[in-house]
């Protein structure tokens, strides 16, 4: 008789928990599902830019009319964004010929095909310490496609918050912008600031003006600028640029696209701050490789392009 009270406490006692678990994750106490517990970022103000060791190169990557950027550092590696659906498969054949087997830091700026599209394809291939991505979720069948390969390689998905830093190498990374609102994926971007030595990079993912005047009052002068959305007409305002203040832009933006991107007024914009332009569409992918001191850039062909 006692044994059976036991065993029913125990049961009562299980069931509490679950509940308790369950309510907790109801009212976002905690999230099983995205594992967001940012155990890899740190917030303190005073986290040190780091002298630069040696060279860093962002490749800006030809993928057509979407994002998908490399950044290589004294033999870490890190990746945002993964072009279209088509282009999985040759990104990872790239990498491969570039001899990256792992990643450090994989991000996903936000959940558009153009820029996650061959994210599965990553996961799947390469090993990847950490994977970073906004809280939002999408009912399409390229999103899911990302869940089901970070499920099967057992890869949690994390979420940083505004002010989170991050290291690649001697790289400073900052989180400037993170959005939630899943009424226009755009707005959910992951801004990012590298910052190597003298030199800084912005990357800006699709962002819209509406997030760049939640910058402005940020430090966000930057050498160079991955000018959001593809250059549409509903990013790169004025008064961004001028804070942003960028000796090069780099625009990544497929050949004869439907959408007439880059806009002229946004280049326009860009020529009056006497922003020297590249663009995949027309220089393929696109290399800078800075020392910390000095940043050059290259071209070169690359089959990326799905």
């Amino acid at each position: 008789m006692r044994k059976k009270r036991k065993r029913k406490v125990y049961e009562l006692v299980f069931i509490v928990i679950i509940l308790l678990l369950i309510f907790l994750q109801e009212y976002g106490y905690i999230n099983f599902s995205k594992l967001s517990e940012n155990i890899n970022f740190k917030k303190e103000e005073d986290i040190p830019v780091l002298n630069a060791d040696g060279n860093l190169e962002v490749y800006f990557i030809d993928v057509g009319q979407a994002d998908s950027i490399l950044i290589r550092t004294n033999n870490e590696n890190m990746l945002i964004d993964a072009g279209n659906n088509e282009d999985g498969e040759k990104l990872t054949n790239y990498f491969h010929s570039l001899n990256i087997n792992n990643f450090k830091y994989v991000v996903a700026t936000h959940a558009h095909e153009d820029h996650i599209g061959g994210m599965d394809n990553i996961i799947n291939n390469f090993s990847i310490e950490n994977f970073y991505m906004p809280d939002v979720v999408t009912t399409t069948k390229t999103f899911e496609d990302v869940l089901n390969a970070l499920l099967d390689k057992q890869l949690a998905l994390q979420t940083p918050k505004i002010a989170d830093y991050f290291y690649l190498g001697s790289a400073r990374f900052e989180v400037l912008y993170i959005g939630n609102e899943d009424g226009d994926l755009n707005d959910t971007s992951l801004v990012l600031k590298m910052t190597y030595g003298k030199n800084s990079f912005l990357f800006m993912g699709d962002a819209t003006s509406k997030v760049e005047a939640k910058l402005i009052s940020k430090d966000i002068e930057s050498d160079v600028l991955k000018v959001g959305h593809h250059g549409s007409q509903y990013s790169s305002t004025k008064a961004f640029l001028k804070k942003v203040s960028p000796k090069y832009a780099v625009i990544e933006v497929g050949k004869n696209n439907s959408y007439d991107h880059p806009k002229k007024i946004t280049l326009t914009k860009l020529e009056e701050l006497n922003t020297k332009i590249y663009r995949t569409d027309e220089d393929g992918t696109i290399i800078a490789t800075t020392d910390g001191e000095n940043i050059t850039f290259n071209t070169i062909d690359t089959d990326t392009n799905g």
